[in-house]
């Protein structure tokens, strides 16, 4: 660019002089033009070529980085052919959030090659990452080819589910087949109670003990009424996520104003609700119930309820690309979910609009339960202004959450409570903390 603008400035003096006669201005302009000649004839005429994309490989943080908070490594691949004549290749790699790495690569032999780069991240969803600027050159730090800039990548980080002991139920469960007892009398195996055979009932189903104790007549060896045995049906249930991607804090309370970025290497709330909905969904989609998702944030299509690994994936992929999108405008009526289903909402209750919705689903008959998703908040670096705010914020939290109790909708802490406001669960769920020793991503 200063090259063209020397060059702009020299054929300009060189035009004024022409046109009003005046030599002086027009060498003036002579050496710009002569500079720009000599730099465009001795230009750098190799060309190079590099290309970035996300590598296939997927592996956990080790144990030292889920020690250090650092949950999960993602990786890409640098393909690079170096330019005729380069010897060394300098590589500065950033990523927001993080710190800025360069290096000096020795080229050595001819040929395409690869680098792999590799980043720690407490973060899911879509991260932009790995923007990469390259600078060919030789051994004296003559350049040969560059600069050039690669990226940043668009990288989708996947939550990796936790493992779940026990799981809460609907009140009522639907369908004419599936893994749990129903109540009502149908096909299944536990025993509902021995009854007169009647039309309809299967031959199968005759309990001939039940039929000859009670109506053999031992005179005349002949059978009366027949009895059969009645079973309590199967069925399965029919599960509701809901998440409220409105809010994303972090455990820094001076982060929440987006004045200030939180860390990359700690989970936000929305990185806990992306793994608590997972976890749940694989649960129960591995134990054959029907799983659905919502989002509170974004008026779309929700994710119909269904079974099998296809809708695990469907889930796992919207739940990857939830952000929040503005400033959502409060909803009339909370959004419909199927008759019977149970609901789980994953929020941080921050606001009322979350628990307004948790108390309009258990007004219409379903069981609710809210997850908590708010990490383990630290305070003590505020000021005194920012503490007292803070003081009001987690006041209006905790009364809002004990309002849920006393309506009967069952509140969970996700990570523990972050106000210490007691730890009310859900006795249904219980969480396999002994699997948990770090917050684990996977990338796709």
């Amino acid at each position: 660019m200063q090259s063209i603008a020397a060059a702009v400035i020299g054929v300009a003096a060189l035009t004024l002089g022409v046109i009003g006669s005046r030599p002086d201005v027009a060498v003036l302009g002579l050496p710009f033009v002569l500079g720009f000649a000599w730099a465009w004839f001795t230009r750098p005429t190799s060309t190079s070529s590099q290309a970035l994309g996300q590598a296939t490989d997927r592996r956990g943080a080790g144990t030292d980085a889920a020690a250090d908070g650092l949950i999960g490594t993602v990786s890409a691949d640098l393909v690079l052919d170096p330019a005729p004549g380069a010897e060394v290749l300098r590589v500065r790699v950033s990523s927001a959030g993080h710190r800025e790495g360069q290096a000096l690569i020795d080229v050595g032999r001819p040929g395409p090659r690869t680098v792999r780069l590799h980043l720690d991240t407490a973060r899911t969803g879509v991260q932009p990452m790995f923007r990469t600027d390259l600078v060919w050159s030789s051994y004296d730090q003559t350049m040969v080819a560059g600069p050039s800039r690669l990226g940043p990548l668009r990288v989708t980080v996947y939550p990796t589910a936790i493992p779940l002991r026990r799981l809460p139920m609907p009140r009522r469960l639907q369908g004419l087949t599936g893994p749990h007892t129903s109540r009502r009398v149908g096909d299944g195996t536990d025993l509902h109670d021995v009854n007169l055979f009647t039309p309809g009932d299967r031959l199968r189903r005759i309990d001939w003990r039940v039929t000859a104790r009670r109506s053999l007549d031992v005179t005349t060896g002949r059978l009366g009424e027949l009895y059969v045995r009645r079973t309590f049906a199967t069925a399965d249930a029919t599960i509701m996520l809901v998440v409220d991607s409105r809010d994303n804090v972090g455990p820094d309370v001076d982060t929440w104003g987006g004045g200030k970025e939180a860390r990359v290497d700690e989970p936000t709330s929305l990185d806990l609700a992306r793994e608590a909905a997972t976890s749940l969904a694989k649960r129960y989609v591995d134990g054959g119930d029907r799983v659905g998702l919502d989002d509170l944030g974004l008026r779309r299509r929700p994710v119909a309820p269904a079974g099998g690994r296809k809708q695990l994936d469907r889930i796992t992929q919207r739940l990857a690309t939830i952000a929040p999108e503005g400033s959502p405008t409060a909803r009339e009526r909370a959004p419909q979910v199927p008759s019977s289903a149970l609901v789980v909402i994953f929020s941080t209750f921050l606001d009322d609009e979350a628990a307004r919705m948790a108390h309009q689903w258990h007004a219409q008959a379903h069981r609710v339960i809210a997850v908590d998703v708010l990490p383990q908040v630290r305070d003590h670096h505020l000021d005194s202004y920012q503490r007292t705010a803070y003081a009001l914020v987690r006041l209006e939290r905790g009364i809002r959450l004990e309002r849920l109790r006393r309506t009967g909708v069952e509140v969970v802490h996700w990570v523990g409570d972050p106000d210490g406001h007691g730890s009310s669960t859900s006795a249904d769920i219980d969480l396999l903390v002994l699997s948990r020793p770090g917050h684990r991503v996977r990338t796709r």
